[in-house]
């Protein structure tokens, strides 16, 4: 089991930050309108390799009594920073996200995020294949 497990590990911890990415896009497009919005992304790769390194955010949330809980501040995922996405043209109320370059990134995340699925599954059949033949 500890073999199948470490075959998979990689597919499970790059669909878990592709999903969590996607979760960061659609905030940006569900925030367009928002005055003083600014659009966030992750480096995929850098959070990816954290991930599988195992490394963990160096800072952790400032509590004053024992009763508060240590919660996602949103500013890591993985592992590595969410960043600010640098805009290609400004507006006038403060709002960074550019639809085009939000729906762009959007598509390719979901993109990669089913040819991934489809790499477990057909690792999956392989296992499978294997265990019977």
């Amino acid at each position: 089991m500890n073999k199948l497990d470490e075959a998979l590990r990689f597919h499970q911890t790059a669909l878990s930050l592709r999903a969590s990415r996607q979760e960061l896009l659609a905030a940006n497009i569900a925030n367009a309108d928002t005055p003083n919005y600014k659009a966030r992304d992750v480096d995929f790769a850098s959070a990816l390799k954290n991930a599988m390194g195992g490394a963990q955010p160096q800072l952790s949330v400032a509590t004053r009594s024992p009763l508060h809980l240590e919660g996602n501040t949103g500013n890591t995922l993985f592992g590595s920073p969410v960043m600010y996405r640098k805009p290609l043209q400004p507006s006038a109320d403060g709002n960074t996200v550019d639809m085009d370059v939000e729906r762009a990134q959007f598509a390719d995340n979901a993109l990669r995020y089913e040819a991934s699925v489809k790499f477990v599954s057909d690792e999956l059949k392989d296992i499978l294949a294997a265990m019977q033949g």
